[in-house]
């Protein structure tokens, strides 16, 4: 095996345990938040800065997540191809990784940006890293938990902005947090059978996948349309995010009602690849339509 090809071999196990392509989409929407801040306009430096800072913290976290389910991603098929339960990357290994990326990630939000935002940076790593991750297996609880986390990048982004944590910010934190839990649940459906033989309990019922699930990410799914149109009330935006929140919204929302209506997986696969248009979708709204103030 030649040098290089082992240099690129360990960079791309790297990559695989900071889970770079879900990270990248994360750092969006922290991205999203800091230029909807009041004031703030693009500038390539300061982006591509929130984006560095964001990707070594969200990977941090997900190092950690990893390092702590190692023995039981060994257990599941999509899981089992990891560095760590693949023997390819050492624990030790990946604790400096882990060290260094998060270090480097706080530090560069710290110093680039404000020390509020470093702050909720290493909240949020710690949170999803050593709260998160071990609650999965005590009770489905751990998704509310999560969500708390998973929506801290947009209040990241708000804060790196403006240095405090105004009604704007909460706003966009909302939606997030909303969004979790119909993209939370059908990931936990199509991947049922590996969770529930990793021990993971995901589900909101003991019963597993079902109509109450369903119902549950309906629920939510509904309450994001007033959630997208709040930045719209709050001056943040103009009304075509409003328009185009209560479209991509009530398409959201057909995809939870189709799942309700014939629980199967194929459903449930459309509603987490749904999840994913709508959160592009509403963020990319609210970016273009922003209020010039």
């Amino acid at each position: 095996m030649s040098l290089s090809y082992a240099i690129a071999s360990r960079v791309k196990d790297y990559f695989m345990m900071m889970k770079f392509t879900l990270t990248f989409m994360v750092v969006f929407s922290c991205v999203v938040a800091y230029l909807l801040v009041p004031g703030v306009e693009f500038g390539l430096i300061k982006v591509l800065l929130l984006f560095a800072g964001g990707i070594l913290v969200s990977g941090s976290a997900n190092i950690i997540n990893q390092i702590l389910e190692r023995e039981t991603d060994k257990l599941m098929a999509r899981t089992a191809v990891r560095p760590l339960p693949g023997g390819r990357v050492s624990v030790p290994e990946a604790w400096v990784l882990c060290a260094l990326t998060g270090v480097g990630g706080i530090a560069i939000m710290g110093f680039a940006f404000n020390w509020l935002s470093a702050g909720l940076s290493l909240l949020s790593l710690v949170l999803y890293g050593f709260v998160y991750t071990p609650w999965k297996k005590w009770n489905s609880l751990a998704v509310l938990v999560g969500a708390v986390p998973g929506a801290f990048p947009v209040l990241i982004g708000w804060a790196a902005g403006e240095n405090a944590l105004s009604i704007g910010g909460w706003s966009l934190f909302a939606i997030q947090f909303l969004w979790q839990f119909p993209h939370f649940w059908a990931i936990a459906w199509v991947a049922h059978k590996d969770y529930t033989r990793a021990g993971f309990r995901l589900m909101p019922t003991e019963a597993g996948p079902g109509k109450m699930i369903a119902l549950q990410a309906a629920m939510y799914t509904l309450l994001l349309i007033p959630a997208g149109v709040a930045p719209y009330l709050l001056g943040l935006t103009g009304y075509i995010s409003a328009i185009a929140a209560i479209i991509i919204g009530a398409w959201y929302l057909s995809k939870a009602v189709q799942l309700y209506r014939k629980e199967d997986v194929a459903s449930a696969r459309k509603l987490m690849f749904g999840s994913y248009i709508y959160l592009a979708v509403i963020l990319l709204a609210l970016l273009f339509d922003k209020v010039k103030l």
